[in-house]
């Protein structure tokens, strides 16, 4: 943390290390056909019936707006996870094409998984090597262990390695994935990234992305990710792009479970964020605070950035975009979200 004039203090961009930007369009829609009861309900009701309904011109909206939601709270690099059964290819190209439009950098990849058969399987593997040996930057996606098959797992991680790449998954999120670790022992590298890990019952090499809102609001379950030596980063799960509030309730979270926890501790994992993303390190956030330190930003929600320079390029200036006009965004993503749940 730097001074910057007075009244505000100036960061390093942050890093949000596991993002969904398809649910950007999800707020407001209609109730699934029944309320689910437990996490894979969750996403047989709502999850995997929302990405089935996505065409490429969905998935450019949702990263539109999650991308600009992301810049004006601060978080100039997102680690994307991708889904769109419908609408595979080329949809990571659409996703960094409107990242880079609002002016955030992201990193992507396509959620290989079993669940849409074999076909569906392998345009997803083809998906991530498309988009990386074209030069985009990102992993090779997975969605978990207990939808893909040993194959597909050998599969995701052998093209992962072929192309000198983690494997970004998500790892024993609920109980129904407690076989995860089993599963990926042996074969998880130190550059996979390891998202949730909330049931993960052995250490695995690679970084955690800890969740916790999401954590909280699908009922899983305390990830307590202190427990492990891994690196440990912050993700928000698709619930926007807001890293700093995800510090805030991270600390709630540990200092629920361990009342002698502070907040330097989750604050290492807001700041991780950069050694995964090193260029982070160099983007600049001023913010409409006098201090950012733990101990101030931890019990002061709402603080919000004035100006963001991202790549030397400031994309952010007086709390508003440059290179977007962020309600033609929102005015164009609400018309999307109508479509979206019109095809749900």
């Amino acid at each position: 943390m730097t001074a910057g004039t007075p009244g505000t203090a100036t960061t390093a961009g942050l890093v949000c290390a596991h993002h969904h930007l398809y649910s950007a369009l999800a707020r407001g829609m209609p109730a699934p056909p029944r309320t689910p009861t437990d996490f894979p309900e969750i996403l047989e009701l709502v999850w995997w019936r929302l990405d089935r309904a996505l065409d490429l011109d969905l998935v450019r909206w949702s990263a539109l707006l999650g991308a600009l939601e992301a810049l004006e709270r601060g978080t100039t690099t997102i680690i994307d996870h991708h889904s769109s059964p419908l609408a595979i290819d080329g949809s990571l190209s659409v996703i960094a094409e409107a990242c880079a439009a609002v002016g955030v950098r992201v990193l992507c990849c396509y959620e290989v998984t079993d669940r849409n058969g074999p076909d569906g399987a392998r345009a997803g593997l083809a998906e991530n090597e498309r988009f990386l040996r074209a030069g985009g930057r990102g992993f090779v996606g997975a969605h978990a262990c207990f939808t893909l098959s040993d194959a597909t797992l050998e599969a995701v991680a052998g093209l992962a390695a072929d192309l000198g790449v983690g494997v970004h998954i998500h790892v024993a999120e609920d109980a129904c994935d407690t076989a995860a670790g089993a599963r990926l022992d042996g074969v998880a590298r130190p550059d996979w990234l390891l998202a949730h890990c909330v049931h993960l019952d052995r250490p695995l090499p690679g970084t955690i992305a800890h969740n916790a809102r999401s954590n909280m609001n699908n009922a899983v379950g305390y990830a307590r990710p202190a427990r492990f030596a891994n690196r440990v980063t912050l993700g928000t799960d698709g619930i926007g792009g807001d890293v700093l509030e995800e510090f805030r309730v991270a600390y709630a979270r540990l200092r629920e479970d361990d009342v002698t926890a502070t907040p330097e501790l989750p604050w290492t994992w807001l700041l991780a964020g950069s050694e995964l993303v090193p260029e982070a390190a160099a983007d600049r956030v001023t913010w409409a605070h006098p201090t950012a330190d733990p101990w101030h930003l931890a019990y002061t929600p709402g603080v919000r950035p004035l100006e963001v320079v991202i790549d030397g390029r400031t994309v952010l200036s007086d709390g508003r975009p440059t290179l977007v006009d962020p309600d033609e965004i929102r005015a164009g993503a609400a018309q999307a979200a109508r479509r979206l749940w019109s095809r749900m």
